[in-house]
């Protein structure tokens, strides 16, 4: 086997993200306690194929080999963490200190603004992003469906559907009352001067700004939602759309993906 050349840390930075916010780190440190990766994953509460997304997910962030598996017997073998694993874990240590520090004195100020100042680290190029939290899991199949309540929504019946994986409701430890950030893709939002006959994602909003391009001879439409939100979305051209009008949005279920902030 070759020697790993010794991890570089701008090179591990981009897997950080990756601890308070999910499990996939949790695999990291079961294994470097010495656990096989079906152990790893008992501990942490997920399956093995779950145990496996994680760690493939964080070996694409980190550029490089975080875990070597080693040949077993039905059990999944043993796993030893690598050099460049374990400068992970450390990092990802150091950084929980630094930011429970940072948290610990802005608490003492003011509670209220931790929520929102945890979504700021968010760095996506979706521009549809939107504070929720999640009213229920249903299972279908090997797939989950997840019911959110957006921020503000009230009473008024108002949800926002996810279609999503059993794997990643245990990465990220999901269930009813846990707060998410639902994001979707402005190009995945269709906005239409009536209401859609069928749909889980159907939601009547206000037209606030209307600009040209992006999308063939779509009009791009930032749009209030009921719930307090903007929604951007793409409407054809000629639908007579004005700022103020009525309309309605509408966005497929598997295109809305669910984040929870670090």
């Amino acid at each position: 086997m070759n020697a790993e050349s010794p991890p570089s840390l701008y090179d591990l930075v981009p897997a950080l993200g990756h601890d308070l916010a999910d499990r996939r780190m949790a695999i990291l440190r079961h294994i470097a306690a010495g656990h096989s990766i079906s152990q790893a994953a008992r501990e942490a509460g997920i399956s093995y194929k779950a145990a496996w997304q994680a760690l493939d997910v964080l070996t694409n962030l980190a550029g490089r080999a975080l875990v070597e598996r080693t040949v077993g017997g039905a059990g999944g073998g043993g796993a030893r963490i690598t050099e460049a694993g374990l400068s992970l874990l450390a990092m990802a240590d150091a950084l929980e200190d630094a930011r429970a520090q940072v948290l610990r004195r802005f608490a003492e100020r003011d509670a209220q603004s931790l929520a929102p100042a945890a979504r700021l680290g968010l760095r996506i190029s979706m521009r549809n992003l939107w504070p929720c939290r999640i009213e229920s899991l249903q299972a279908q199949g090997a797939q989950v469906r997840a019911w959110l309540l957006p921020d503000g929504s009230g009473a008024d019946g108002v949800r926002i559907a996810a279609r999503i994986t059993q794997e990643s409701v245990q990465l990220l430890a999901l269930a009813p009352g846990v707060p998410v950030m639902a994001l979707c893709k402005a190009t995945a939002v269709q906005v239409l001067a009536s209401a859609p006959a069928d749909g889980e994602n159907r939601w009547p909003a206000t037209v606030q700004r209307l600009a040209r391009g992006g999308v063939e001879a779509a009009r791009e439409v930032v749009a209030r939602l009921p719930w307090g939100g903007s929604g951007v979305g793409y409407a054809m051209s000629g639908e007579g759309l004005r700022a103020g009008r009525k309309v309605w949005l509408q966005v497929p279920e598997s295109s809305v993906v669910l984040a929870i902030a670090g």
